[in-house]
């Protein structure tokens, strides 16, 4: 996004400067090298700005107990585990918020990518997440499929896991994720 706005910047620019040779006398093009020159800082400004933001973010979600995690919405949950996820090694990508086909973030790291579905649930999580995440295998063309929980696992929920082959990450394990993060920072 910042790499695109930052393109956008300099085909403007190069188009203005353009222009002003075309139409106008070369000496005016001395005015408008200001103008860029304070668009190039006020980009920069506003991504600093923007970064600096998203750190904070970051930080505080991390910050969070399993009760604040509890008490989240699901797209703050994904927010959550794409964090930790990323401190724990994982280059983490979130999947659109509605249409996902299954997956609300993929990981990769060490050649191999795994999809995953966050479920920020206030009951055990059923058998459907694990049918989500099935399905999103082949068509994120992973080679693993989690599913990640606050909550517990259904019997049935487990067992279809068991012979597909989704890995599931219960509140126990979420917890012990979370401890070993903050014992980290």
């Amino acid at each position: 996004m910042v790499r695109r706005v930052v393109l956008v910047f300099f085909a403007f620019v190069t188009f203005i400067f353009t222009v002003n040779i075309i139409l106008f006398d070369s000496d005016d093009i001395i005015f408008l090298i200001p103008l860029a020159i304070i668009a190039i800082i006020t980009i920069d400004f506003r991504i600093k700005a923007n970064n600096k933001r998203q750190s904070e973010y970051e930080k505080e979600l991390l910050q969070s107990g399993i009760s604040q995690v509890d008490s989240m919405n699901g797209r703050a949950f994904e927010d959550y585990l794409a964090i930790i996820l990323k401190a724990k090694g994982y280059n983490v990508q979130q999947t659109q918020a509605s249409g996902d086909y299954g997956a609300d973030l993929i990981l990769s790291a060490n050649g191999i990518k795994i999809a995953v579905q966050a479920k920020r649930y206030s009951k055990k999580v059923g058998i459907k997440a694990v049918q989500e995440i099935s399905s999103a295998k082949n068509y994120y063309g992973v080679k693993e499929c989690w599913v990640i929980t606050n909550n517990y696992f259904t019997a049935p929920a487990i067992n279809l896991a068991t012979s597909n082959e989704v890995k599931l990450i219960d509140r126990d394990q979420l917890v012990n994720w979370m401890a070993k993060e903050k014992n980290r920072t």
